[in-house]
């Protein structure tokens, strides 16, 4: 089973997160923020990743150090769970619409973090949620998955519809990144010989 548990305990925060890479979906998801919660929920569901994660922080300042935290546990968990790599297809891509809304997300699972997102948001907050805060969850992700992750946001009018989309074309590009390739059983996707 390709699964992982990792522990972040900082002054900021107190996260603990769980994937299974083989899973069916299944999300339990308490991060003390809720918009993340829904957006991490898309991942698990589109991604077919089993994602529990728990998280407590300094949300009474802001939501700032939750959501980098929370993405950089996941990102940790996604390095723990996929081992040395062999075997799996290593790029990914998804564009995913949602009503007036289409983004697209590429993804390597290269060793290399990189984080590349062009999104104009149309509001600055969705409810409570500030959108800046999307681009901090990703690179706390990509430094700690160490993959090369590009984000555009094609169009777009709901603030709303934009991050929904970013983030199931996100699950379901890593979704196709991880899967095992059946023609490279136990090979490594690189001329390098490591990742």
């Amino acid at each position: 089973m390709r699964n992982a548990t990792v522990a972040r305990n900082t002054k900021e925060t107190q996260i603990t997160a769980s994937i299974n890479l083989d899973g069916s979906g299944k999300a339990s998801l308490q991060s003390g923020v809720p918009f993340l919660d829904h957006m991490l929920d898309q991942i698990a569901r589109h991604g077919l990743i089993d994602i529990e994660l728990k998280a407590t922080g300094d949300t009474h300042i802001d939501d700032h150090h939750t959501v980098e935290d929370v993405g950089i546990t996941l990102g940790q968990a996604f390095t723990k769970a996929l081992g040395d790599k062999r075997g799996i297809v290593r790029y990914g891509h998804a564009y995913v619409p949602l009503d007036e809304a289409l983004s697209r997300v590429v993804i390597d699972l290269s060793g290399r973090p990189g984080l590349t997102m062009k999104v104009d948001f149309t509001r600055s907050r969705i409810a409570e949620f500030d959108v800046d805060l999307f681009f901090e969850f990703f690179q706390g992700f990509v430094n700690h998955a160490l993959c090369t992750l590009h984000i555009d946001n094609i169009r777009g009018a709901n603030a709303h519809h934009q991050a929904e989309t970013i983030f199931k074309a996100f699950g379901r590009a890593l979704r196709m990144a991880c899967e095992a390739d059946a023609r490279a059983a136990g090979m490594l996707p690189s001329t390098k010989g490591a990742l």
